[in-house]
């Protein structure tokens, strides 16, 4: 009989968290068991739930699938899990799977709630499904035509995976733009082209912004091209955001949109639903050259430490990877 007792980390105030336990009821028909391996820290988002900056109007939109508690505090927050299923229909039982689940050693779902790796990748790369899956819908929103010149402003998780899809676009140039000069050799194993702020290229055809910075985004609309898109991809939490919209902006008929991967891009949304965006996104993580984005792993002990580092200081890090008993 399996063990079902549980840890899963919670914040449980501003800049504050810890392990808690709890025992599991018994399965309901139709879900599954599972068997955390790894989860991925979404180092953006998570550092803005680890904070408080949650804005109280964004309380409803920005909770993940299994979600316990509320914003601002106690909340177990998290959306990249991969797990081995224990228990549950045969057909899924020792299957390793992917999950919007938090972090947690053990939980259980209702199968559907799953996706199955696809052969080739391995768990330790699907930590980077739920990233893989909003830069697969932030392409999307932003509707790159061939030849572009693409800019990618920030060389996070979400900026090194779009660069690298935007990169498969037949003449389409792309820079991969951060204050970071040691993401430059991430940028060459990507495959694009790596510029520092100052010495990026003007006149691009696309811009998308990702580096979550005020200071970013001014950059962004710096380096866009007459009547060029500026896709913000970013989520600043309770911050205001700054910026000058005078001269240029309307001198070069700037168009600025968001992207937010809650509701599938609008021109796909008849024919696509999340389960198989997410697919998709899995498929694309057969790409071996991924791993260079993984750039550091703790142990489920050390999470409550880890999650203060990096909402603190998260230094090179890009994504960083926990790993299960």
């Amino acid at each position: 009989m399996t063990d079902r007792r549980a840890s899963a980390f919670w914040v449980t105030g501003s800049s504050r968290g810890e392990l808690r336990e709890e025992t599991l009821p018994p399965l309901d028909s139709g879900d599954l068991l599972v068997r955390t391996l790894y989860t991925g820290i979404s180092r953006g988002t998570e550092s803005l739930v680890f904070r408080g900056e949650v804005p109280a109007s964004e309380y409803r939109s920005m909770r993940c699938p299994f979600q316990d508690g509320e914003f601002p505090a106690p909340v177990k927050y998290g959306y990249t899990n991969v797990g081995r299923v224990e228990e549950g229909p045969q057909a899924l039982r020792g299957r390793s799977v992917f999950c919007l689940y938090p972090h947690q050693t053990l939980y259980q779902v209702p199968a559907e709630a799953v996706y199955p790796l696809p052969p080739g990748v391995p768990p330790e790369r699907a930590v980077l499904a739920a990233n893989l899956e909003t830069a697969v819908n932030g392409l999307w929103d932003a509707a790159p035509r061939l030849g572009d010149r693409i800019a990618v402003i920030g060389a996070g998780t979400l900026g090194c995976l779009l660069a690298r899809l935007a990169a498969g676009i037949p003449r389409c140039p792309v820079e991969l733009i951060d204050i970071n000069p040691s993401r430059a050799s991430v940028a060459d194993r990507l495959g694009v082209e790596f510029r520092v702020p100052e010495t990026a290229t003007q006149e691009a055809d696309l811009v998308v912004h990702t580096s979550g910075s005020p200071e970013g985004l001014v950059k962004a609309l710096d380096l866009a091209g007459f009547e060029a898109t500026i896709l913000e991809m970013s989520w600043y939490g309770d911050r205001l955001v700054p910026l000058a919209l005078g001269g240029r902006f309307h001198s070069r008929r700037l168009t600025l949109r968001s992207s937010q991967v809650g509701s599938v891009a609008a021109a796909q949304r008849a024919r696509w639903d999340p389960k198989r965006r997410m697919a998709l996104a899995l498929s694309l993580l057969q790409d071996p050259v991924l791993d260079v984005l993984i750039t550091g792993e703790d142990d489920f002990a050390d999470l409550p430490g880890v999650q203060s580092r990096l909402a603190e200081s998260p230094g090179d890090t890009i994504c960083h990877r926990i790993r299960y008993p």
